[in-house]
């Protein structure tokens, strides 16, 4: 059986599939659909079933694994399936959800091991501390969570390989720029995305906590910053502390993107930069992954709704 991601258009398959999303809604004609996201190891591929039952609803839920049976698409310039027929996984096949979770291309202990080299470069003691003790008390999580809901990174470890990429960026710019201050600038993109841990539900079915779509991301690290203070007998007023603090609540770049502040520390700034290359650049790299030489790309929601063109060479 093909992977979703290897489907062309126009092509009938029939595969086993996580639904990662099943969102009810109200068709024009009042009646009940759903849209769905299926999910394998190759990534995702979205899709509506029309006039849905009550049956439907309570059996096609988020984590179910089920037999789709369907033709690839295209949709306003994006992918999506046309159900033609959807059943649950039955006790003899394939059912476990975790079969079709998409993963980091690193292993966890890869990556662990990365993330421990960088915290040997942080030497201001309360930024080196307040990583330590953060990273300890969400080890597990960080290295499960996807680092969104849909559009970058949101896959297993995706927010952990997420975050090792720009570290790998911040390396390179402390080179380049010697200017700036590699103990800040690392320690801010360690923990700029920490707080999704809280804010996602984890790498399964992903949704958005009550915190996360009440409080949000920036907010929620920039509490657990303040917290690890009080366990580490730090003053969360202290200049440095307040400093990295900036660091997290600022990484959107524009208030109009969800940050409270926008970046006024010139590695704040840069965070910012490295956290909408590597974003991007993921979103990028999936839409065309999926794309033939000589034509453009789905659109892209995270970047506008463009799509890419891809040169035959």
């Amino acid at each position: 059986m093909k992977k979703l991601r290897e489907l062309v258009v126009d092509e009938s398959f029939e595969t086993f599939v996580l639904v990662k999303n099943a969102d009810v809604r109200l068709a024009k004609n009042g009646k009940k659909f759903i849209a769905f996201t299926f999910q394998d190891i190759s990534g995702t591929l979205d899709g509506k079933y029309w006039d849905a039952s009550e049956e439907d609803v309570v059996k096609f839920k988020n984590g179910a694994v089920v037999f789709l049976s369907g033709k690839r698409e295209l949709y306003n310039g994006n992918p999506q399936v046309k159900i033609i027929h959807l059943r649950l996984a039955k006790d003899d096949e394939p059912n476990d959800p975790g079969l079709y979770v998409e993963r980091a291309p690193m292993s966890t202990a890869e990556m662990t091991e990365e993330f421990n080299q960088a915290l040997f470069s942080i030497e201001n003691a309360h930024w080196n501390r307040i990583v330590r003790f953060l990273l300890n008390q969400y080890q597990t999580e960080f290295f499960e969570s996807p680092a969104a809901k849909k559009n970058h990174h949101a896959f297993y470890g995706g927010l952990a390989y997420h975050t090792l990429s720009m570290l790998h960026i911040a390396q390179a710019l402390c080179k380049e720029y010697p200017v700036l201050n590699p103990s800040l600038l690392f320690a801010g993109v360690i923990l700029h995305d920490l707080g999704k841990v809280i804010e996602l539900t984890g790498p399964m079915s992903t949704e958005y906590t009550v915190e996360g779509n009440l409080i949000g991301h920036l907010v929620l690290v920039d509490e657990e910053i303040v917290k690890a203070c009080g366990n580490l007998k730090i003053d969360p007023s202290d200049e440095d502390v307040v400093i990295l603090r900036h660091m997290v609540l600022a990484h959107h770049g524009l208030l109009e993107y969800g940050s409270p502040v926008r970046p006024r520390v010139m590695e704040a700034e840069i965070l910012h930069q490295i956290d909408m290359i590597d974003a991007s650049m993921q979103m990028m790299k999936t839409a065309l992954s999926q794309t033939t030489p000589g034509t453009y790309s789905e659109r892209i929601f995270g970047m506008d709704g463009r799509s890419f063109y891809l040169p035959k060479s």
